[in-house]
């Protein structure tokens, strides 16, 4: 007889996929609150669920820190799986979307997480620079998720202009732009010569959330012409992503999936903050749209995560280190 799998103790794997749905719900919750602005829309909807979340991400915070606290060096071994990778790195810029939710509640508070964030996503940052470059060529190819590594910083203005840091938003503004273009035309490139393989085409919808983003830190900055860009650059890529869909889920339901949460709620903010600037009635057509459907797709995703986290499923699918 086979023995029988050991059940891992509490916090003993817990998967680090935990945490992309729950960046996408923070996301959600904050495009209520832009919706509260744009549509009038009860800014109390957006209170549940950012207090909700915000919860459920602590909770998730703590049940990675035990296993860390159990081994260490389980983090650089989760860094090495895309999921694992994906999902720390969404770990780190939940930090500044709660430090964005805190802002007309503590500014204290909200400053602190702010600078928590980036110090961690530096650290981040150069543990992954250092990965690449003992990784085999194949772990160090351009995916989607580095944008969420190298350009995640612009989520951090959503914080950081409120609180008073302009020029710190400005440089980030600029030099994340950059990374991202970079990133696109190489993952164009890489898309012209070679399909990536079912499971991981979900990660593609990523690409939209650099876009949404800079249309959204560059309107708070009052650079409307770049943000009027990005939203056009933002549809474009909607669009195809629209386009190839019955392509891009042909693997069928997995924790991939996640990937479609906060780029879906980035870009339906950038709709209703051009909407709220009187951009255009345009504007606020799409951010209802988007807004509806990022309600409809976000929450059943992460409830799917996070039953397979609770069956304890979760970690074996992204193959999740164990401490």
């Amino acid at each position: 007889m086979q023995p029988m799998m050991q059940r891992p103790k509490f916090g003993q794997q817990t998967p680090p996929a935990i945490f992309t749905p729950i960046f996408g719900l923070l996301g959600l919750g904050l495009a209520w609150r832009r919706a509260s602005v744009a549509l009038a829309a009860p800014v109390e909807v957006a209170d549940m669920i950012l207090g909700a979340v915000t919860l459920l991400y602590a909770f998730a915070v703590f049940m990675y820190l035990v296993k860390v606290f159990r081994r260490a060096s389980v983090v650089p071994e989760d860094l090495r799986v895309l999921p694992g990778r994906a999902g720390l790195v969404a770990a780190v810029l939940s930090i500044y979307l709660v430090a964005a939710a805190l802002v007309p509640i503590s500014t204290g508070l909200a400053t602190v997480l702010l600078w928590l964030g980036l110090g961690i996503h530096a650290v981040l940052i150069v543990a992954m620079l250092r990965l690449f470059s003992i990784w085999p060529a194949e772990q160090r190819q351009v995916t989607p998720v580095w944008h969420l590594t190298f350009v995640g910083p612009i989520i951090a203005p959503l914080a950081a202009v409120p609180l008073g840091y302009r020029g710190l938003s400005e440089t980030i503004l600029i030099v994340t732009g950059l990374i991202a273009g970079a990133i696109w035309a190489v993952s164009a490139l890489q898309l012209l010569r070679r399909d990536p393989p079912p499971p991981l085409r979900p990660l593609l919808a990523i690409h939209l959330a650099p876009a949404s983003l800079l249309g959204t830190v560059s309107l708070i900055l009052g650079h409307d012409q770049l943000a009027l860009g990005m939203a056009a650059w933002g549809g474009l890529i909607l669009a195809g992503l629209l386009l190839r869909a019955r392509y891009i889920t042909a693997a069928g339901f997995s924790p991939m999936w996640s990937a479609f949460t906060f780029p879906i709620a980035a870009y339906a903010s950038l709709m209703l903050m051009l909407a709220a600037g009187g951009q255009g009635r345009i504007f606020e057509i799409a951010g209802i749209i988007l807004l509806v459907a990022a309600t409809m797709i976000i929450p059943p995703i992460a409830l799917k995560v996070m039953q397979a986290w609770a069956k304890g499923a979760l970690a074996t699918k992204t193959n999740a280190a164990r401490a």
